[in-house]
């Protein structure tokens, strides 16, 4: 039997960096989580332990507090474009480097009657949504941008139906023609080319994150798989710059509570809010000619 070495990468998880920019009495604040993953030619250090073509996962945390001091951290996805070109393009024994970033959303706090400078640098965060990006760019020039985000949670007290569905032995749920649907939302979308333009990545992610958010609410909702289509298709339709969206869409179910045992009726009011089992919807929705279709974005 022969072993051989198969695909490989290494790196630095979860860089925490916090960047304040201080624009004379005003600061802005940048809140990211930053992984790195760095592969090319390492089969010696797995082989024989031979560190000569090994860039150290510390190196590569240094990097990310460096490049945020000298260049600055405005969209997501140019930070992570210009990380990992410098790995690529300065390191010869890397050929391809993996940056996945995690922005956390920061807002300010209003002022203090008679206080109006705390206006400018108190803030205070934003709800449980995530912005999230990961780029791809290797040795022979070829580069990939995904945007996206997550923990988006939604829901329509309205305007959902499941019914018609597969009924066996097991089956025990009930058909209904008025349900409560919610979810928290995982999408990412990929952009034709990795320079954003001048369209820039700060108005692609605003417009994307309106038409999601516009087609969940938009939809009468006959499954969770409809509404997900939808979704991505709204976003396709709007934004020429973006060529597939993936989504995952957890059911949060909600349950009508039976107040029967306490003389009281329950037309659609009181609910139990489950967070599991749950479902898991999860698909793609994308343009007949968008390049590189069903490609692995991990």
């Amino acid at each position: 039997m022969t072993v051989v070495l198969g695909p490989n990468r290494y790196g630095k998880a979860e860089t925490r960096l916090v960047r304040v920019a201080r624009d004379g009495g005003v600061h802005h604040l940048k809140d990211l989580s930053v992984s790195t993953a760095l592969s090319g030619d390492m089969e010696a250090v797995h082989l024989t332990g031979d560190n000569a073509a090994v860039l150290p996962t510390d190196t590569q945390k240094n990097t990310v507090y460096a490049l945020a001091r000298s260049r600055g951290v405005d969209q997501i996805e140019d930070f992570a474009l210009a990380l990992a070109r410098h790995f690529v393009d300065s390191q010869p024994t890397i050929h391809h480097a993996r940056v996945e970033i995690e922005e956390y959303s920061w807002e300010r706090v209003p002022p203090a009657a008679g206080d109006p400078g705390r206006r400018r640098h108190s803030f205070v965060r934003a709800g449980t949504e995530v912005r999230t990006c990961l780029v791809h760019h290797d040795a022979s020039g070829r580069t990939t941008v995904v945007s996206g985000l997550k923990d988006l949670t939604v829901l329509n007290s309205t305007g959902s139906e499941f019914h018609g569905f597969i009924r066996d032995a097991y089956t025990t749920l009930a058909p209904t023609t008025e349900r409560i649907l919610a979810t928290a939302v995982t999408a990412r979308w990929r952009h034709l080319s990795p320079d954003a333009g001048p369209v820039g990545f700060a108005e692609s992610y605003a417009e994307a994150r309106r038409r999601l958010l516009e087609a969940f609410a938009g939809t009468h909702s006959l499954s969770l798989q409809q509404t997900l289509f939808a979704m991505g298709r709204a976003v396709l339709a709007a934004r020429p710059e973006i060529c597939e969206v993936r989504l995952e869409l957890p059911n949060k179910h909600h349950f009508l509570v039976d107040l029967e045992p306490f003389g009281l009726d329950n037309p659609d009011e009181v609910y139990f809010a489950a967070d599991r089992p749950y479902g898991l919807i999860e698909g793609a929705v994308l343009t007949e000619d968008a390049p590189g279709a069903g490609f692995a974005w991990e």
